[in-house]
This record gives C-alpha cells, structure tokens and sequence, in this order.
C-alpha cells in the first residue's frame, strides 16, 4: 500500500472510518465509527492521534453527536451540542487542534439559520472541509518546509521524534510531510526516527510510514540522538506539535526538549512544522499550556512484560514544551515564521 492511499479518518456514507494506529505495525485495522461516545474514546485512547487529526477526528464527532439530537427546537439543538463539545474537549487536553475543530464547528450550528436538520446538513459539510483543508495544509507545510532546506546542503539526514506524519493528520503530515517533501525532491540521503517511548510512535508509525512509500529510514532509542548528532549524522531536527503558544513555546511529544537542547549544543538546525490550527495565540507563553499525564502502565508495561519491580513510582507526562529560543524556526502552511513572528498570523486563523 502506498502511503498516498493512508488517510487515517475518511467519512464513508454514514460514518467515519479510522486506522487503527494502537495496532500497527503488526495489523492494519480499520475501526468505523458512528457515535460521538465511541469518537470520544477513540481519541481518548489514541486510536486516532496526532494534534491535527485529533482536530479532524472531533469535527467529525461534533457531526455524530449532533445527528443524534432529537429535537427540532433550534435553541435545544445547540444547548444539547455544547454538551457533546464537553464530551470532546475532555479526552486530550493538550491538542489544542481538538478545541480549535470544536469551536468552529459550534460556530457553524450557530451560524446557519434556519432548522435543526438544516444546522445538522451544515455541520457535517464544515467536517468534511476541516478534513479537506487538512490535507491541503499538510502539502503547503510540505512545499514551504521543503523551500526552507534548500539552505542546506543535501542530500539531508534528517532526524524527527514521534510521528507528525500522515497518520497524525488528515494525510501527508506536517513535519514527515516536510520529509515527504524532501525525498520526492530527491533530496534526502535518510531519516533518523526516535523510538519515542513510551509509546513508540517513532517506531511503530514513522518508520511505517517510512516503509509504505521506500523513504530510508534507520530507527534509533531517543537516547541514541546525542550521539548521532556528534557523530555527525543529523543535518537537522524536524518535529511536530500539539500546541503552540503565541510567543513559539512549542508543546510535543515528551522528549522533544531534550532533543531540541542537543540539536543546540551540535548547532543543528531545529524546526517545528504545524498547522495555524496548533497555534494558541490565547497563550502568552509555554508556561500556560496544560500537559497530559498518561496512564502508569504505559511506562512500566510493554505488552505482557512488566519492564520494573512492584513499588515504584512512576511519572507520564504525554508532552513538554520546548522554549521558543530553540526553534530555529516555524513552519506553517503560510510559510516558515520565527517563533516571535508568529503573531502576525493572528488574523488568518479561522
């Protein structure tokens, strides 16, 4: 399968199909869903993941919720949906694409006069366009990330820390998009994929994805990166993000700082690629952005295997922030901005 054919949420008839990525590498599943009880517990537990397919994933959720309404008072429908929003904004609550996808689909019941079933009829056509700007965006990150290294002698080893690919989008991806980008250029030599624990995303689905379309890629332990930057193997760092805050404090997955703070003392180029969605311009800074502690099991568990003895205690954050000062630069749909440039995009977010 070429991963031009991954679209990891599609809307099928009357329901939305997702990958599910708990099962991959080993099986490629697909799960079909048709409530906003069963959307919320995907995203909960990461059948669908990645900030701006979380966003997709609850646009599409906010629409099942929605159908589901029995009621043709106009003021009932949107005080019943505001309750589904809850329901969603609760599963993850640093992906700040999930509360941006949520809020512009409330905006749309609200804005679309007329009957509930005419509000209905609107919010699943605003669903469908979340997802089609999605993919769009993803290929403009692509071109303007892509623009950017050109700067760079390549061929380019590029080194990318959990997955911001395809499957955490609505297709392509915004920093593996980059690397997409890159390798159909003819650009890149190889990219180097953190295993990311505890939950492998780097080693399950980047080097997946990686594998479907022949893009070389060598899999390394996150605590491998250090080395390999003064080996001098990396040429830059590309990541991802879940929120950014209106300065450039940049919330990944956990393990990004420490990568960026590498990357800093190799002076190795450090780049953030995202959506304008993942931009939270109602936070002054990265102290601001809430952080998502994970469940235990996640570190002392691998499988059936138990990784540590019984009585020790355990700490999951999901992300951390990486402070602005590190990124050497941002890269959007709109083009690669500073971190302290990033205001200028205020305007454009819808």
């Amino acid at each position: 399968m070429s991963v031009n054919e991954v679209y990891p949420i599609i809307w099928i008839d009357d329901h939305v199909r997702l990958i599910d990525q708990n099962r991959l590498p080993e099986t490629y599943t697909l799960v079909d869903i048709r409530y906003v009880h069963d959307m919320a517990e995907a995203i909960r537990t990461m059948i669908v993941r990645g900030a701006p397919a979380i966003g997709v994933a609850a646009a599409y959720g906010m629409y099942l919720g929605a159908r589901d309404i029995q009621t043709t008072d106009p003021a009932t429908f949107l005080q019943q949906l505001e309750a589904i929003a809850q329901l969603l904004r609760g599963t993850r609550p640093t992906a700040v694409n999930l509360f941006w996808a949520v809020a512009r689909m409330l905006k749309t019941a609200h804005e679309t006069p007329g009957s509930v079933p005419t509000r209905k009829l609107a919010l699943l056509e605003a669903a469908k366009v979340i997802n089609t700007e999605d993919i769009q965006t993803c290929k403009a990150i692509g071109d303007h990330g892509l623009n950017a290294l050109l700067n760079y002698s390549s061929p380019l080893r590029i080194l990318t820390h959990c997955n911001a690919g395809a499957l955490a989008t609505a297709g392509y991806g915004t920093s593996l998009g980059v690397v997409r980008s890159v390798w159909r250029a003819g650009r890149l030599a190889m990219v180097y994929a953190d295993e990311t624990r505890p939950r492998f995303q780097g080693a399950k689905l980047t080097t997946w994805e990686c594998i479907q379309e022949g893009i070389p890629v060598t899999l390394i332990t996150d605590s491998m990166a250090a080395h390999c930057m003064q080996r001098g193997l990396i040429d830059v760092v590309i990541v991802g993000a879940d929120r950014i805050a209106a300065n450039g404090d940049t919330a990944n997955k956990i393990g990004t700082y420490g990568l960026a703070l590498v990357a800093k003392a190799h002076d190795i180029p450090f780049y953030v690629a995202a959506p304008l969605s993942t931009i939270d311009f109602n936070l002054v800074d990265g102290s601001q952005i809430p952080i998502e502690e994970r469940q235990a099991s996640e570190v002392y568990q691998l499988g059936s295997i138990t990784l540590c003895p019984q009585g020790v205690k355990f700490y999951n954050p999901a992300f951390d922030v990486t402070p602005a000062p590190l990124i050497t630069g941002i890269i959007t749909e709109y083009g690669v901005y500073q971190p302290d440039g990033l205001k200028s995009l205020s305007g454009q977010q819808k």
